[in-house]
């Protein structure tokens, strides 16, 4: 009988789940869009449940899959995305600096991650449509660093162009 034929070598090194989460209209869909397809929109499409992209990346010579795993903000999907919070290897907690609600609402998606995911898990703090104009900002740059200081986490600001930025990408 035949030996059965040898696995294929895997087209990356390492594979990485993430997460982005955050109340409804922060724009997390927008930034998983910029970064996995170059593209932006300032159309809104509320996501329904969750939605995921992939994006091989190349990083000191090792190919990593970056799994990334988009969340409906709302209420009513939350019984939904908390199963996702599982295996997450890192989380992005995103909120709109033109919308105090969503900072303050922090708070509780960290509570959710506590309750939810992995103790090692990654978390980043993601302020974002810090491009909009000044006088629509409500939460200054320096309250978000100071509740990342709090968590022990990152922090960044993102503008259009950020997503790259912030994952160090070209």
């Amino acid at each position: 009988m035949a030996a059965p034929p040898a696995r294929a070598r895997a087209d990356y090194d390492y594979l990485i789940k993430l997460l982005l989460i955050g109340d409804s209209g922060v724009g997390k869909s927008c930034l998983l869009l910029r970064f996995s397809d170059g593209s932006f929109t300032t159309s809104f499409i509320t996501t329904i449940g969750i939605d995921f992209k992939i994006r091989t990346i190349e990083q000191d010579g090792k190919r990593i899959k970056l799994q990334i795993w988009d969340t409906a903000g709302q209420e009513r999907f939350r019984t939904i995305t908390t199963a996702y919070y599982r295996g997450a290897m890192g989380i992005l907690l995103v909120y709109d600096v033109t919308d105090e609600s969503s900072f303050n609402n922090i708070r509780n998606w960290i509570r959710n991650i506590e309750q939810h995911a992995s103790d090692n898990v990654n978390k980043v703090l993601v302020g974002n449509k810090a491009d909009m104009d000044e006088s629509k900002r409500v939460v200054p740059t320096s309250k978000g660093q100071a509740l990342a200081d709090e968590y022990g986490i990152k922090f960044f600001e993102t503008v259009s162009d950020a997503c790259m930025k912030m994952w160090k990408l070209p």
